[in-house]
């Protein structure tokens, strides 16, 4: 049930994938005023593009897929103050409005290129430019800065790792919200709010209660991988030259 007595936040998070992403959820979602949504348009993408991806049938079965539906839920009030959307960049299909996001509180989380492929391409073998979101998560920065006439909030992954407390303090900050301990240390295992897609991806994420620190390995990717991260490069500048 909503209350609509108290001030509403509903917080946008664009991220690609193979990110802290889900982490991120997980300390959001530990906060108790608050509601978690995971990725809420991946059934609607898997069904518009027709990708198969593990569990296709099963994540459309169980989530809506319809865009006006799911725009109308990310704008609307919830039960507690902020409303926390995991979004991927990649799941904002060609031709599909997105100016949605101008009625949310939005935040970027990036990565470097290298350690997006790095880690994508260990779970999935088909890796393009668009399909890791870079271009898209430019695409909506640009839109919301320029709604703003500033500079919405980007955090980079290590920083995170880094110093949580410091850069999710930063973070809330920008948001307009209170930092909140709790979003510091969760519990082992799933999540109420995680989505149907969870066996097939959150395995390591399962085994965390906080967040870890920051690893540095020499990434060196084929060729062909090489070149997409080249490409994703500007993109990945673009916005880290806006981190908190």
């Amino acid at each position: 049930m909503t209350n609509t007595n108290i001030a509403q936040t509903n917080i946008a998070m664009w991220s690609g994938p193979r990110n802290i992403s889900t982490a991120m959820m997980y300390s959001f979602g530990n906060r108790a005023d608050c509601v978690a949504w995971d990725e809420p348009f991946y059934g609607f993408s898997l069904k518009h593009r027709g990708h198969d991806h593990p569990m296709r049938e099963e994540i459309i079965a169980a989530n809506e897929c319809d865009w006006e539906k799911l725009v109308q839920t990310c704008t609307a009030p919830t039960s507690k103050p902020i409303f926390y959307q995991k979004h991927m960049t990649f799941h904002m299909e060609p031709g599909f409005d997105r100016s949605f996001a101008l009625k949310l509180s939005n935040a970027f989380l990036i990565r470097p290129p290298e350690e997006v492929l790095a880690s994508y391409t260990q779970k999935w073998a088909d890796a393009s430019l668009r399909g890791i979101g870079f271009v898209q998560q430019a695409e909506i920065f640009d839109m919301v800065a320029n709604h703003l006439g500033f500079a919405p909030p980007v955090i980079e992954a290590d920083q995170v790792l880094a110093n949580p407390r410091e850069t999710l303090t930063k973070l809330c900050g920008a948001l307009n919200i209170t930092f909140d301990e709790a979003m510091l240390k969760w519990t082992k295992g799933p999540k109420s709010f995680d989505g149907v897609w969870a066996p097939h991806w959150y395995n390591a994420v399962w085994q965390s209660e906080e967040f870890a620190a920051p690893t540095h390995k020499t990434i060196v990717l084929p060729a062909e991988l090489q070149k997409i991260a080249d490409q994703a490069r500007p993109y990945y500048e673009k916005l880290k030259a806006h981190t908190l």
